[in-house]
């Protein structure tokens, strides 16, 4: 664990990654079933222990690189603070209050993380209905959804379906209780956020620099909610411009990071036809101290008139065939270790071999690097790609299953 006088801070989407929390996939997807998946956010159900072992190859690629904190772990140690447990269990309902009173720090992770089972009365017993005090949590495995740190303080995230409400005490326990995850505060609170229109999610804020967001406003992530950010970040820190991503109601692209992530100082891949041409989504720009919003011709235009040219490679290659397949398996999903110096699914060939050709990474499998067999070299560009194929099921990919706590700076 890192020392407790580490500080959280993310200015950047690719700076050196120094630590990440992830969660390993465990039970609580196994409550996800054909007849309940739509409920759980699921397009499909997931073999766990196909899952596990993709998500296991994943996090000792990704150890390599940063200290990769395990959120069942982080949880246990807070429930073990009266403070933080108190915190924890009085935000649950009276149920799950009565059953925390005997539990041990480890087993009352465990109701957190696969939930509590209620079967009701005669009636629902004799249709075999059954629901839960406690929801389980299925999406615990994308640790992005739940809260993002921009500068030096952190986002508790305010989640679009009731199914995840308990994330979100989750996070903000976590940030205001455990030593390792010290920070200046809370820019936003979505576990004491009520309001039905305000709405906030991790997966569409991606801090470009320090002074510079960009934002999706999604079927998760509503105007009210990113106002919200913006007025405190406005207020109380170095943020001076949100770009604002209008983004359609599909389910391929449920967050902005579905469409769009960067992958070095001066290089983003995207969906091309969310971002060129007929198609192109809207694009407004949110400045510090000027009233209202301007839209712009597209984000590139965009990024050039705050100093920031990305250029962009396109998911799934020149093809809209491969393009659409591509980012429904979570193409455009990239995590950064360092700029130009990413982690990727390996069945997305065609945005593999784009990013080869065009911008000169070297792909390298995830199990050569592991076993030594191949070393990436000094700073050049490189994808370390691993097994996908049965996480990508649930619906995101490795920016997905990450919540960066601490980068460094980028020159």
């Amino acid at each position: 664990m890192s020392p407790a006088g580490s500080k959280l801070h993310i200015s950047s989407e690719v700076g050196r990654l120094k630590r990440v929390i992830c969660h390993s996939p465990g039970p609580e997807l196994t409550v996800v079933t054909p007849s309940n998946r739509a409920d759980y956010l699921f397009d499909d159900i997931l073999d766990l222990e196909i899952a596990r072992r993709e998500h296991s190859r994943f996090v000792a690629i990704l150890s390599r690189f940063a200290e990769v904190l395990e959120v069942s772990d982080l949880l246990t140690e807070i429930l073990a603070i009266p403070e933080a447990r108190s915190y924890v269990v009085n935000n649950s309902g009276d149920a799950i209050r009565e059953r925390a009173t005997d539990l041990t720090a480890e087993e009352l992770t465990r109701l957190y993380i696969e939930g509590e089972e209620s079967r009701g009365g005669a009636l629902a017993e004799l249709v075999n209905e059954s629901g839960y005090a406690l929801p389980p949590l299925p999406n615990l495995l994308f640790m992005r959804d739940s809260a993002a740190v921009i500068g030096d303080r952190v986002m508790v995230a305010s989640m679009r379906h009731e199914v995840r409400w308990s994330e979100e005490v989750l996070s903000h326990a976590l940030f205001a209780f455990h030593p390792a995850l010290r920070n200046e505060g809370l820019w936003y609170d979505g576990s004491e956020e009520r309001r039905l229109n305000v709405r906030l999610e991790g997966g569409d804020v991606h801090v470009l620099r320090r002074d510079l967001l960009a934002v999706g406003m999604s079927e998760r992530t509503t105007a009210a909610g990113i106002d919200q950010l913006a007025e405190a970040l406005f207020r109380d820190g170095e943020v001076t411009n949100l770009l604002v991503v209008l983004m359609p109601p599909h389910r391929s692209s449920i967050h902005l990071d579905m469409i769009f992530t960067v992958l070095d100082r001066d290089l983003c891949c995207v969906f091309p036809p969310y971002f060129f041409g007929p198609t192109r989504l809207p694009v407004l720009h949110v400045r510090k101290g000027r009233a209202g919003v301007t839209e712009a011709a597209n984000l590139f235009a965009a990024l050039r008139d705050v100093s920031i040219p990305l250029q962009p490679v396109f998911c799934g290659g020149e093809r809209r065939t491969m393009q659409e397949r591509e980012q429904w398996a979570s193409g455009c999903n990239f995590v950064a270790v360092g700029p130009g110096q990413v982690l990727a699914y390996a069945r997305n060939e065609h945005t593999l071999d784009t990013l080869h050709q065009e911008a000169g990474f070297r792909i390298i499998a995830g199990v050569d690097f592991l076993t030594g067999d191949e070393e990436p070299e000094g700073d050049e560009r490189f994808v370390l790609t691993f097994e996908g194929s049965e996480l990508v099921r649930g619906g995101g990919g490795p920016r997905c299953m990450t919540l960066p706590i601490e980068r460094g700076p980028v020159d």
